[in-house]
């Protein structure tokens, strides 16, 4: 049985997963966005792109059978299932500490670009900007007059996106630390996740 591992509540994680392997990424109680990021193992300036994937999908969301390409429009993750209603942002970047100063925080606020970061350096990388993340788990609907809305995830406790490897490649994730917005439910308090590579 494959480790279930922890991605702690306004944190981040990364692993290594091969080329064939599943990914489960676990929505654990069920209000939590986890913004993803895969890099190519052999080549971490290789990354799971949005702004390519939406060019090959010809659409915003991936649905099971379609895949999330690189910046070289090269499959990296494939949807073998999920079971959390399939709303997954590919529009928003990763917060940062400049979104939280614009949101009128004062202070230092733990931020996804941050846990990136910090995820990495454990496994000794580094990546010289923060790509676009694929928000799993997030749902930012798009109104009829070309809107944005922030409004919590449509999954429950327990619903989990599988994600194929299709070339050996760093996973990394940041359950996001966002409460300024209620991206993570109505009551806006970030909570851990989990995932498993088998």
């Amino acid at each position: 049985m494959a480790d279930t591992v922890t991605i702690p509540a306004r944190k981040g994680k990364a692993a290594f997963a091969a080329k064939g392997q599943h990914i489960k990424v676990i929505n654990t109680h069920g209000q939590q966005v986890v913004d993803t990021w895969a890099f190519n193992r052999a080549d971490i300036r290789e990354f799971m792109s949005m702004e390519h994937t939406r060019v090959s999908l010809a659409a915003i969301f991936c649905k099971p059978g379609q895949s999330m390409v690189t910046n070289k429009r090269r499959p990296i993750l494939t949807v073998a299932e999920d079971r959390s209603g399939g709303i997954h942002d590919t529009l928003l970047a990763a917060c940062d500490r400049h979104r939280y100063e614009l949101l009128g925080c004062k202070g230092y606020h733990d931020n996804c670009t941050d846990n990136l970061a910090a995820a990495l350096r454990e496994l000794g990388l580094q990546v010289p900007e923060t790509p676009s993340p694929w928000n799993l788990f997030m749902n930012i609907p798009v109104s009829g007059d070309n809107g944005l809305g922030f409004e919590p995830p449509v999954c429950k406790a327990g619903d989990y996106i599988l994600l194929k490897a299709e070339m050996d490649l760093v996973i990394a994730f940041s359950a996001c630390p966002q409460d300024m917005v209620p991206i993570n439910g109505v009551g806006m308090k970030p909570t851990e996740a989990h995932f498993q590579i088998v």
